[in-house]
This record gives C-alpha cells, sequence and structure tokens, in this order.
C-alpha cells in the first residue's frame, strides 16, 4: 500500500531536513524527510525571507514542488506545501 499521507494532513507539517551551510547556516535545502521518505532537492526554485523564518520553493526528484519553511530562532523546518507539478500554484 504506497502512502498518501502528505495530501491528508494538516500543513505546517515538522520534517527533517539536509541543508548547505555556506556563508550562513541553512543557506539552502538539499534534500528532506517527510513521513521517512527522503527527497532529494534537484532545484531551489524561490527563496525569500521574513523576519524569523526562510522560504524555500524546491523541486524535488520526484517531479513535485514543496514549500519548505525554516524557523530561524528555533532551528526547525516545516513542509508548508506540496504542488503536484511545475506552474501549480
Amino acid at each position: 500500500m504506497k502512502r498518501e499521507s502528505v495530501k491528508n494532513e494538516a500543513f505546517p507539517k515538522h520534517i527533517k531536513v539536509s541543508a548547505y551551510s555556506g556563508y550562513k547556516a541553512n543557506e539552502r535545502p538539499t534534500a528532506f524527510a517527510v513521513d521517512d521518505q527522503k527527497h532529494d532537492v534537484v532545484d531551489v526554485i524561490d527563496r525569500w525571507y521574513g523576519q524569523e523564518h526562510d522560504y524555500f520553493k524546491v523541486l524535488a526528484e520526484d517531479g513535485k514542488v514543496y514549500l519548505l519553511r525554516w524557523h530561524r530562532i528555533l532551528d526547525l523546518w516545516f513542509l508548508v506545501r506540496v504542488m503536484e507539478r511545475m506552474g501549480q500554484h
């Protein structure tokens, strides 16, 4: 039975993220896990910054676009939204 729990759960959802840290911490996500399923980030499509959060719109290897949010103060990552394909907003 294939797991479709991401579609049925409320967002935001706490997730684990591996990120590249260059001149600052968590500069961009490189992979993330949702319900113990790992997704490699193929491309960072967009990113923007708030007062406490950084947002990353990423394309994963499964072809889906994920909106990830990093809470800088608490150092926690959240999955905010899943889009089935590019162009869906």
